[in-house]
């Protein structure tokens, strides 16, 4: 081999290893798709860390405008809660008692200050009866 074909091959490597590991941790950061309230608030590990936290908006100390795109509230897991306060374009289905996933990251003060708001529309995955828009009609039925 050529003293050029080693450095070419060297910087090659390089290459492939520092993709490697930009892949895995992209990977590790990115594979939970949201960790619920209680979960973030019992491990403590990911304070000061962006991520994406899923719970019920409380409907004490809500506050929202979106004429000053922003918003402040509770975000509520089964046992647990934390202050969440939001600036970005506001959702038209966000509001008290609905589920979100909000995305950025917890300061020292225990406050999450969001940068993304998910809402989850209720109505794409119930019928008005409170079925699952899947769920068979006839079940009821045959079971007579």
């Amino acid at each position: 081999m050529t003293h050029t074909r080693v450095k070419l091959l060297g910087a090659g490597l390089v290459i492939a290893a520092a993709t490697t590991i930009l892949a895995v941790a992209g990977m590790r950061e990115g594979w939970v798709y949201f960790l619920p309230v209680d979960q973030f608030m019992a491990s403590g590990q990911h304070q000061m860390q962006r991520v994406r936290l899923h719970g019920t908006v409380g409907e004490e100390r809500f506050e929202a405008s979106r004429a000053d795109l922003n918003a402040k509230f509770d975000l509520k897991g089964k046992t647990s809660s934390i202050r969440v306060e939001y600036t970005g374009v506001i959702p038209e289905m966000f509001q008290a008692g609905h589920d979100v996933v909000v995305e950025g990251q917890c300061d020292e003060a225990g406050v999450f200050h969001a940068d993304t708001l998910l809402t989850k529309c209720a109505s794409k995955y119930e019928s008005a009866d409170g079925q699952a828009p899947h769920a068979n009609p006839y079940a009821a039925e045959s079971a007579e």
